[in-house]
């Protein structure tokens, strides 16, 4: 390990948590309990003046700490802000990560009170910066909508006259900041992208694709098959209910996960107990073929999120986007005659060029942008995994970018699996206090103009 990535190690050291559950990042649509504080003249002031910028349906409440916060809509869409008493006129927003299909689409009532880019945009408020975001017009894939509703919102605040503007996102986020700063190079000052999708749809969701189908070639025909269709292309089960159970919708959903994770759970479960045996061998060479970690939650996140995910991303692509056709898989835990049999009969799709062209567009990353980029990544992520990254880096590279861009690695973290009773890589694993480092680089950069030094800060 190098000097400059021990050092880096030693400055976001510490407890850190998930910001996913099982195989998704769900940011949104929980009522938070607020505090309610009367609003001051001078915020009822600008809560007119953003009224007047396009904002509809407003509900403001004055926080503790002498700023405001702001649930509204712009052209139907939900937004919500926090704006701190002494702001600074400039404006971080946040892009969200993918929700489950099917699940409510909104944003709480105050970003600082439940944040969800685990501590930017709170670091962010307390230097002075409003800070907020936008629902997107779909749960689950809504990397074209995250775009246009995130630039909706900078559009208002611009009325204001917000004179700079900062965007981060995570997950599913990370790939919209991307789309935000390559398509629309001069919307913002700095960017910042967590455990994102910085490198395109075809690779994260082929590494999916690959595991769900691994998954069910090694346990054809013993207990801890997948339940539902198995079907590589489409959904498993369901994520939403029959229309005569909507009221139920989320017991709904925690039965059809729980019906999911229950035989990857048992079959890590029988491994533990015998190392030796049967499911430890079917573990690693589904691992091996794949090119992950024997680990729980590299198995349980991007399976389920298979599972339930295809029907709305061939919906949302006008088709299959993804193909395992040419992909040869290979373990050398396996005989030759065994491989080829892998190969041979393991299930293959087929995709829709008019649908790959449009996750491409909506998005896969050039490395061509003009808006200084902070970008981390676990080296063990269990959804995301750090292809993405490299590949982000590969393209930076070949577009001669490199002065535009600064990539850190933070240390991987193992966190319990909701649900299951065993730990595995975390999710996008960052704590508020690496965050803030964080943010304070991008800041530092925009503002001085120098690109950060690993090692330096």
């Amino acid at each position: 390990m190098s000097r400059a990535r021990m050092m880096f190690d030693r400055q976001l050291a510490g407890p850190m948590r998930a910001l996913a559950v099982m195989a998704i990042v769900i940011t949104a649509g929980c009522a938070e309990r607020v505090e309610k504080r009367p609003i001051t003249p001078a915020q009822q002031q600008l809560l007119s003046a953003i009224s007047r910028a396009g904002a509809s349906d407003m509900k403001a409440n004055g926080r503790t700490d002498g700023g405001m916060s702001l649930w509204g809509k712009l052209d139907g869409r939900a937004f919500d802000l926090a704006i701190p008493a002494g702001w600074n006129h400039q404006a971080l927003l946040f892009a969200n990560g993918y929700s489950i299909p099917g699940t409510p689409v909104a944003v709480p009532p105050d970003p600082i009170a439940k944040d969800p880019s685990g501590g930017v945009m709170t670091a962010a408020y307390r230097e002075g910066f409003a800070v907020g975001q936008s629902t997107y017009d779909k749960s689950a894939m809504a990397v074209k909508s995250g775009v246009t509703n995130t630039l909706r919102l900078r559009q208002m605040l611009a009325r204001l006259g917000t004179e700079r503007f900062y965007i981060s996102g995570a997950s599913m986020g990370g790939n919209i900041v991307m789309a935000l700063i390559e398509k629309h190079p001069d919307a913002f000052a700095g960017a910042m992208s967590g455990c994102g999708v910085t490198g395109g749809w075809d690779s994260e969701v082929g590494a999916l694709i690959d595991l769900r189908a691994l998954y069910n070639y090694f346990t054809q025909g013993t207990d801890y098959e997948l339940p539902g269709n198995h079907d590589i292309a489409a959904n498993a089960l369901s994520p939403t209910p029959p229309r005569a159970l909507g009221f139920a919708r989320q017991p709904w959903l925690l039965w059809q996960m729980k019906k999911m994770s229950g035989p990857i759970t048992s079959l890590f479960k029988a491994a533990d107990k015998n190392p030796d045996g049967p499911e430890a061998t079917i573990i690693a060479r589904i691992a091996s073929a794949a090119g992950t970690d024997r680990d729980p939650a590299q198995f349980l996140f991007p399976i389920l999120t298979a599972m339930v995910g295809m029907d709305d991303m061939r919906a949302t692509f006008g088709g299959n986007a993804f193909s395992n056709r040419d992909t040869v898989y290979y373990s050398d835990l396996l005989t030759p005659a065994e491989n080829t049999a892998l190969n041979r009969d393991i299930q293959r799709i087929d995709a829709d060029p008019a649908a790959a062209a449009a996750a491409d567009d909506w998005y896969r990353s050039t490395g061509h942008f003009k808006t200084p980029l902070v970008a981390v990544h676990n080296p063990k992520d269990g959804l995301v995994f750090a292809t993405q990254a490299r590949l982000l880096r590969h393209r930076v590279l070949d577009a001669g970018n490199e002065a535009r861009f600064f990539q850190l690695w933070a240390p991987s973290v193992k966190n319990d699996i909701p649900g299951t009773g065993l730990k595995g890589w975390a999710h996008c694993g960052f704590n508020p206090r690496q965050a803030r480092v964080l943010w304070g680089l991008l800041r530092g950069w925009v503002e001085s103009g120098k690109k950060p030094e690993l090692g330096k800060y």
